[in-house]
């Protein structure tokens, strides 16, 4: 493989562990990364790692980054209610620069989910579909570093707050998608693939809240909350309102099944077992 892998947000969380996992397997000259302060990138400059300015919203930015590569991750944006618009340019600079094929990383049954997340990874899989290009879908589960944030106050008022009632929540950790990613990037035969991707094993917030106080040897109860009541005490604790709506309304769809599945195509996918719950937990509880 000659042409060079592109992965935008390559400066993110999920960006840079694509990236370490591709060190592992491709040359460092042959890597592109992408994002849109490439000031914030001299470390993956120093390691050799060709580093391009990539601005969603500045189209000309996308077609440079994408110039001559072969395959490109299209790491999904962050910008709530931006994203498809966001997505569509990074899909059009794709196809003008002749990449054989585009990742995208989308949400676990993303045409069918139940979480409002799931409405602009539609937009994007739709438009993948229609613009021809040779596409792959890295269909995400959640991240189970998505829970870690609230271990603190968890331990410190001795309970776990949430919206997701017994609902089943097949979490990987970050790096586990992270391998996946590079695994797709770097496999024959990817276009039209569509990957559900998920942890091998599943639990409820009720669950989560046990093994944090199994661990940290603290009473931890899990309180089920009303969405617009779990919102409002996410927006108390100082999160910003689309993020408090975000996570209170994933909880929702999880209690609807949407984030479990039980296929285990993303340890078949790496080779390995994902990551455990537990083991996120006592990391988080070391850091």
């Amino acid at each position: 493989m000659s042409a060079p892998l592109v992965v935008t947000g390559a400066t993110g969380q999920l960006g840079r562990l694509v990236l370490q996992s591709l060190l592992k397997q491709v040359p460092a000259g042959q890597l592109v990364a992408a994002m849109r302060s490439p000031e914030k990138a001299q470390d993956l400059a120093a390691l050799g790692i060709q580093v391009r300015r990539a601005d969603y919203d500045r189209p000309e930015t996308l077609l440079e980054a994408f110039r001559g590569a072969g395959r490109v991750l299209l790491i999904s944006s962050s910008e709530l209610g931006k994203r498809f618009a966001q997505h569509r340019a990074a899909i059009d600079a794709a196809k003008a620069a002749g990449v054989q094929l585009l990742a995208y990383t989308s949400l676990l049954r993303a045409g069918t989910s139940p979480l409002p997340l799931g409405l602009e990874h539609r937009q994007t899989e739709d438009y993948l579909q229609a613009s021809g290009l040779p596409f792959a879908l890295l269909r995400n589960s959640w991240y189970t570093e998505n829970y870690m944030a609230s271990i603190p106050p968890a331990l410190q008022h001795g309970v776990f707050l949430g919206s997701a009632g017994e609902g089943k929540i097949a979490s990987a950790a970050r790096a586990d998608y992270a391998e996946a990613a590079a695994a797709v990037l770097l496999k024959p035969d990817q276009a039209g693939r569509v990957y559900e991707l998920a942890g091998d094993s599943a639990y409820t917030l009720a669950g989560l809240a046990a093994e944090v106080a199994r661990q940290a040897g603290k009473p931890v109860a899990y309180q089920n909350l009303p969405e617009a009541e779990y919102q409002a005490i996410l927006i108390g604790a100082g999160l910003p309102e689309p993020v408090a709506r975000l996570l209170a309304e994933s909880d929702t769809g999880a209690a609807q099944g949407g984030l479990f599945d039980d296929s285990h195509a993303l340890s078949r996918l790496i080779g390995r077992p994902t990551t455990p719950m537990a083991t996120s937990v006592a990391e988080a509880l070391k850091g």
